[in-house]
């Protein structure tokens, strides 16, 4: 299975885990915030922020939470503010990494994270510098039990899917879109009744870097380290590792 998608599943179970000691809630809050900024506070035309509510309410958010943070983005309570930033480098190996923040201090980002690529055997690059490698796509995971290979694919191509990944080491199918379509493909197939998993806009690579041993030990350390950064929202890189050193990994 790709290191994009393995990672997405690691995330998920780690931010069930998260969410316990308010982390989860802290990141989502963040991006609750700043998609009421962009969009305002109406869920029917803003995309990003019916995305974030997903997010919060997979997390059992409390609904008071959800408002505060709308009203906060909306300017309707006072809040702090958010700029959105994407980091380039290369962890253990060459492998690329792009790391998605949300701060309200730049200076003290950069910083941290830095050390962290540094601390891990890898390097802060310029921008530029790895985003060539990955590709901006929708991507929507949805457990093999829930539905045929077939039925399902026939269905995300006819809702304008790109494509449908059936990995056989994995639980999962993953349906791979454009960004664009994304929420009109969610919500076909919920209204076919298949129930979604993890779905994310993510950046997906174009080649991967097999890694074995120490470096990939190291690289999985680095990974969840920079996720657990308050300011960082995503992380991606284009590793390959085999799946019971993914499995074995607790962070």
């Amino acid at each position: 299975m790709s290191g994009h998608n393995k990672w997405s599943t690691i995330k998920h179970k780690k931010g069930k885990a998260d969410a316990a000691r308010g982390k989860m809630f802290t990141k989502i809050t963040r991006e609750i915030i700043t998609a009421a900024k962009i969009g305002g506070g109406d869920l029917d035309g803003n995309a990003r922020l019916r995305s974030a509510l997903i997010a919060a309410r997979a997390v059992n958010m409390p609904n008071d939470n959800i408002a505060r943070a709308i009203k906060k983005g909306t300017g309707d309570l006072e809040g702090v503010s958010y700029e959105e930033y994407m980091y380039e480098g290369y962890g253990p190996h060459g492998v690329a990494v792009l790391v998605k923040v949300l701060t309200d201090n730049k200076n003290r980002t950069v910083a941290d994270i830095r050390h962290t690529f540094g601390k891990y055997n890898g390097n802060l690059g310029e921008t530029g510098c790895v985003n060539w490698m990955f590709n901006k796509k929708g991507s929507i995971n949805i457990s093999k039990e829930v539905v045929e290979e077939e039925k399902l694919i026939e269905l995300a191509l006819e809702l304008g899917a790109d494509d449908v990944e059936n990995d056989p080491e994995s639980h999962e199918y993953e349906v791979r879109c454009e960004p664009d379509v994304f929420e009109d493909i969610k919500k076909g197939l919920e209204d076919n009744q298949i129930q979604l998993g993890t779905s994310e806009i993510a950046m997906i690579p174009q080649t991967t870097v097999h890694l074995e041993g120490k470096p990939a030990e190291s690289m999985l350390k680095m990974m969840a380290a920079l996720d657990e950064s308050d300011d960082v929202q995503n992380v991606w890189a284009n590793f390959d590792i085999p799946d019971e050193v993914l499995e074995s990994f607790n962070g």
